[in-house]
């Protein structure tokens, strides 16, 4: 599988009043093309520090990203959808081309051709007070999917949402991803989500975030999350990594 995306040695430290602060240390690991990594650790031991480095929200301290093409475009959904209150389904979902400045014919039609296939071709000139939560993330990760991400970056993506939402989100986002071939790298305190959607999970230690160790999750990537939970091995993983972790997350 030709990596996409590889990250050797990755460092991050605050400088604070009080001192130095050490957030990640010598996080290395590697991303194929239509991979799905699920990052899971301690609450606050620097898993969404990661992402936002990988973005460019936040500089690395040490180490090195590389990444496998040229002008690599990185989507990154927030665990809150931040939908604008004052605008329709289809101009949020636009935003980002805007904010790029990429807003063509050719990308409007295919942002609309998304918003049909994914289900609110009804509501596209709906507000976000007219749809549910589940909606909402389907909007906010329409908006993501238009700007045509090389990588996709999932911070928590689903966890203002209640528990039965979710587990359906996670089935329609799952799905969507699968098909759009994207690479995706998630941040969860589930473990549950980690395993039924990724296929590659990172158990992070507490601060400074280390790998503790990485899990190849086997199983039927055609199933949706909800019927993975299922499976007889579910259980098997979901033991192990809660031992890795060692509190709860």
């Amino acid at each position: 599988m030709k990596e996409l995306l590889k990250i050797n040695k990755l460092s991050k430290k605050y400088h604070t009043m009080k001192g130095e602060i050490e957030a990640v240390k010598d996080f290395s690991f590697a991303a194929g093309n239509s991979s799905f990594i699920a990052i899971v650790g301690p609450s606050g031991c620097g898993k969404s520090t990661i992402l936002s480095i990988l973005c460019g929200i936040e500089k690395k301290s040490g180490g090195k990203i590389y990444f496998g093409k040229k002008d690599i475009t990185i989507g990154y959904m927030l665990q809150n959808d931040t939908l604008l209150p004052w605008l329709s389904v289809l101009d949020n979902a636009l935003l980002g081309l805007k904010i790029q400045g990429n807003l063509t014919k050719e990308t409007k039609k295919r942002t609309i051709e998304l918003i049909k296939t994914y289900g609110l071709g009804d509501f596209i000139h709906c507000y976000p007070n007219e749809l549910s939560g589940g909606m909402r993330q389907r909007v906010a990760l329409i908006r993501t999917l238009a700007i045509d991400p090389d990588i996709l970056l999932l911070d928590e993506a689903f966890s203002s949402l209640d528990y039965q939402t979710r587990l359906e989100v996670s089935n329609d986002v799952y799905q969507i991803i699968k098909k759009e071939n994207k690479t995706t790298i998630m941040v969860t305190h589930d473990i549950g989500e980690a395993i039924s959607m990724a296929d590659t999970v990172i158990v992070l230690s507490k601060r400074p975030a280390q790998i503790k160790n990485v899990y190849n999750i086997e199983l039927n990537e055609d199933e949706l999350p909800s019927s993975k939970r299922t499976h007889k091995d579910f259980n098997r993983y979901y033991k192990m990594i809660w031992e890795d972790l060692d509190i709860n997350v």
